[in-house]
Order: C-alpha cells, then structure tokens, then sequence
C-alpha cells in the first residue's frame, strides 16, 4: 500500500470527478484507470477520474466529491494507496474532549494544548476536535472544530475519523454510561481510540505485580488496607503514603509518620496550607482520617514512604512524559524535576513545590554522576511503560510517571497517569520538549491510522 504527500484543491464543478496530476497518477499507480473510490475517515464514494497535466503532485476535487465526502480543506495532505482502485485521504484524526461549548474557550483550561495539536497537526494530516455531543450516530458524522489560519476555531461536518486521541478532562465523565457505549461503538467501527482512560492507582499496581522487573520498582503498595496493615507498615517502614485510588493533583494525600517514643504524624494539605498533626497513639491517629473520610476510606491506597534524595532539606520526585512515536515505540520526550515545598506532603507545584530540570537536580545531588543516573531512569522509564502497555487491555499513547530517586540511586515508581498533565513543559528549558510531546502524539496518529510515513518522503 503506497502512501504519498501531495496538494488538494477544489474546483466548483457539481460531477464526482477528481483531477490528478501525472506525476501524482504515477505516485498512486493509476496510469490507464478510468475510476476510484476516494475514502476519508469512515466514508467512501466512487469517482471519475480525469488526468491533467501539471507539474508536482496535485489533486483538484469537484464539489460532487467534495461535499460528498465532506473534505474539509484544501492543502498539502497524505494519499494512501489501498486495493481495488481505493485512495483515501487522510488521516482524518479527532481530538476527543469536553468543555462549556463557549465560543472563545469551548474546551475550558485544555482549550490552548488543543489549538497547539491542532495548528501543528494541520500540516500534515486532518485534524479536528471534538464532544460527545458533536456526534451524529445515525449519519456517522462529526460536527468538528477546526482551526482557521487565524487561529480561530470553525465547525466543519465531517465523516468518523480514522483514529481518536481521548483527552476527557474528568474521570466523572469517563465512567459514565454514555461514554463507555460512544468508547464501545468506536471499537465496532475499528477506530483505534488511545489513551482509554484515566488509571486507577490501585489497579496499575495490581497491573505490575504481574511483572518481576516492574514489581522491584513499585514500593510496597496495598489497596483498601485495614487498620491493622497500615499500623504494620509504619512499624516497618515509619513512614508510609496514604492516597485515593481515583485521586490526582495531590488531593487527599496523607503523609503518615511513626518515630518510636514521639507518636504518631500526619502530613496532610487543608484549605490551602501544609498541616501537621501528632497522634500519642495510632487509633487516635485513625479517627481522624475516619472523621474526615468516613467509608470512601475504602478507596483508598497505603504505599511505603520512600526516602528520596533531596535538595535543601525538601525532597525531589520526577515526572517522566513518555509517548508512543511513529514506529509504535516508548520513548521518553520530557522530564521534570519537581521539589516539594517545605512541609508539603508532595511535589505538586500547586502545593508550593518548584520546577527544575533533571540536569540541575541531579548534578547538585550526584555531581559527576547525574547522567549516569538519569540514563538509568529512563531506561527504567521506558521498561516500565512497556511492561503496563503489556498488562493493559487497551491502547497506550501517552504516560506519566512520577518517578523516585533515592540515595542508593534506586528508582521508584509512584504514579502512572493516562492523560499526564503538561505543567512540566512551561519551564522556560522544556519548551522544546513541550513541541517534541505535540510531534509524537500526532506521529502516532498517523502510526495508528496506517499512514505510516517513510523515511524518503
């Protein structure tokens, strides 16, 4: 199956007629072919077609063919050679989210990441956001939001794209029944829809227990402990992490302490500030996360507390990006060193902790030998990526992980996120990773549509 780049444009002509420029005939095999079927996304129809003669890589569509199929725009495009006479354009490709439907911000606080995908994405291939509610099942069509030049967003109806990038904004919406019927018919078409969901901690550690490599990097984790584990932790490890399964962006977390002789603490955050509390006995320290939880106690995870290296007396994790590129691998596209603020359970920034890049970390805690450790952690990074893709039922394109250090240049995996925040690209050294994140997720849209690009075009 031959794939090829070249120019769209429209012509006013009502026929279903396409135009095809010699070299573009030769590109496509096509020399001596009176008719195709023009495929984009999810739609077909058949056309005349009629040579012309000029130089490069054209193809004029009639309005016939044009609104038929609903071809949103003119421009450069890929071509992609199928069987029996069949060209599809494309990819066609669907930002899956949600939002207030305001015209200027109708995807709220992801309204800029989307116009970045969108604006880069435009280049080579089309692309569109979407809602749930833009969907029209009985027509198979998509009421899309595009991007003009100016950086505006146009509704345009267009078929069911080849493939989704699932950016939901909220685990409430993701598990509703609506959305797990509209995940369910997208995979009855054969749309690969990636990034399913958000995780669940407790399930991703259930996920890894299965793998021996993954396992010595994950601490000892436990979901809905009981009392009598927890209090058994702290005497093992005096400090644990207790956190909810469903919970993101540090809510809920407790920071759990046990110094023989001084008592029990609890770290925690409440209305804005770092709190901290001393229990004389461990049941006392339990009425008090029970007074405040009651039973969504149950949803909760208890994790060994990790000593992790640290850079003046505040401790430091990582947030590794990693994506899927264009050749259907793991890579790592960006890190970001996050330090916790003083007395803050973790590194959230929204919690009073900062930025650094791994480089400046690493060299202030293991001078000479950060790159060393840095390599480790991404070999580590990419492994453990590997491992969960292996474990879990749907596709992959895109992980957080928060990532640990410790003294004895041990690395710790402590989260894995679906749909990773991008706060770590807004470091003034991380742009670039923020543009290489962009790339790779639409690299692989095109992987995952089956216009695989090659090297010599």
């Amino acid at each position: 199956m031959g794939l090829t780049f070249c120019n769209v444009h429209f012509t006013k002509q009502p026929q279903r007629v396409v135009y095809i420029s010699g070299a573009l005939m030769k590109s496509l095999k096509l020399s001596g072919k009176r008719n195709i079927r023009l495929r984009l996304g999810k739609d077909a129809i058949p056309a005349v077609i009629k040579p012309i003669k000029r130089a490069g890589k054209h193809l004029f569509l009639a309005s016939g063919v044009q609104n038929a199929i609903k071809v949103p725009k003119t421009g450069n495009v890929y071509l992609r050679n199928l069987q029996n006479d069949e060209v599809q354009l494309g990819p066609l490709v669907g930002v899956l989210s949600d939002g207030p439907a305001s015209s200027a911000q109708p995807f709220g606080s992801r309204t800029g990441f989307i116009k970045q995908l969108l604006r880069e994405g435009g280049n080579m291939c089309y692309i569109f956001a979407f809602m749930p509610r833009d969907i029209n099942w009985q027509q198979e069509r998509v009421n899309g939001y595009f991007l003009t030049e100016n950086g505006k967003f146009e509704r345009k109806m267009v078929p069911l794209p080849d493939v989704i990038y699932n950016r939901l904004p909220s685990r409430r919406a993701e598990t509703s029944p609506a959305i797990n019927q509209l995940r369910e018919r997208f995979i009855r078409k054969k749309i690969p829809f990636f990034n399913w969901s958000f995780f669940n901690k407790s399930d991703i550690y259930r996920l890894l227990e299965n793998d021996s490599f993954a396992n010595q990097h994950v601490p000892e984790t436990h979901s809905s402990p009981d009392p009598d584990l927890i209090k058994d932790m702290l005497e093992r490890h005096h400090f644990v992490y207790y956190k909810p399964s469903a919970g993101s962006l540090g809510h809920g977390i407790y920071r759990l302490t046990y110094l023989p002789k001084r008592g029990y603490f609890a770290r925690y955050r409440r209305g804005g500030k770092n709190v901290l509390l001393r229990f004389g006995t461990f049941e006392s320290l339990m009425r008090l996360l029970q007074s405040r939880h009651g039973r969504s106690l149950q949803s909760y995870v208890v994790q060994q507390g990790i000593r992790l290296i640290e850079i003046d007396g505040c401790p430091i994790d990582f947030r590794f990006h990693m994506h899927k590129n264009g050749s259907n691998q793991w890579v790592v596209v960006g890190i970001g060193a996050k330090k916790a603020g003083r007395g803050s359970v973790t590194t959230h920034l929204k919690n009073g902790g900062s930025l650094l890049t791994p480089q400046q970390a690493l060299g202030r805690v293991f001078g000479a030998k950060a790159d060393e450790v840095l390599q480790q952690a991404k070999q580590t990074a990419i492994r453990l990526a590997e491992s969960l893709e292996t474990q879990h039922r749907h596709l992959l394109g895109e992980i957080g992980f928060d990532l640990g250090i410790d003294q004895d240049e041990e690395i710790w995996m402590f989260e894995a996120n679906a749909k990773p925040g991008r706060s770590i690209f807004r470091h003034p050294s991380l742009r670039a990773e923020g543009k290489a994140s962009i790339e790779h997720i639409l690299e692989h849209c095109l992987y995952l549509s089956k216009f695989r690009r090659r090297d010599d075009m």
